[in-house]
């Protein structure tokens, strides 16, 4: 790993990985964002889908479970899985025991899903988030990292977007968004 790419490794520690932007949207003309991930045992994340990239995830180590609407996959090394847009889908470490190192391209590559990863990290980091799934304590973080991750959540949450919709832009007009990205926007 370069020290570029050291730089850009940040942590969270409630869904348990660690995750390295090996190519960010600024220095690949948009084209894609490049992320290599190592996931503990038992990490995850919980379903959710994206209306504007496709995820391509590409095992290197451990088997990664991905699930796309109701299939599961469990990929091996080298094996690779794409979600693409407006698709429901969750990624977990399968075992209890191991870690799963694995990447995940988005295309094309999205500046505002590098910088929610930044600030999700960095709140959870800092105990701003709940302890079960990451998800932040305030409201308005949380509607400005759903906005900036093009993030969806399915089901019941689905009927809330348009009021988190209002709360990221109430959020911007507060200047929380900046503050945000003072804080824990690194690159």
């Amino acid at each position: 790993m370069t020290s570029v790419q050291t730089a850009r490794t940040v942590v969270n520690p409630v869904i348990k990985d660690k995750a390295t932007f090996v190519e960010i949207a600024a220095e690949t003309g948009g084209r894609r964002t490049f992320i290599e991930i190592e996931l503990a045992p038992g990490g995850g994340n919980g379903l959710h889908y994206h209306k504007s990239f496709a995820e391509t995830f590409t095992v290197l180590q451990g088997t990664l479970g991905v699930q796309m609407g109701k299939q599961i996959h469990h990929l091996q090394p080298g094996q690779s899985a794409t979600v693409e847009p407006m698709v429901v889908h969750r990624f977990f470490n399968v075992s209890q025991a191991e870690p799963v190192m694995f990447s995940v391209e988005l295309r094309p590559g999205h500046a505002g899903f590098e910088r929610c990863v930044q600030v999700v990290y960095g709140l959870a980091a800092d105990q701003q988030t709940d302890q079960k799934n990451g998800i932040p304590k305030n409201i308005y973080h949380l509607a400005l990292i759903l906005k900036w991750g093009d993030t969806q959540m399915p089901g019941f949450f689905k009927l809330l977007q348009p009021l988190f919709g209002w709360l990221a832009k109430r959020a911007e007009r507060k200047g929380i968004d900046q503050q945000l990205i003072e804080k824990y926007c690194k690159f």
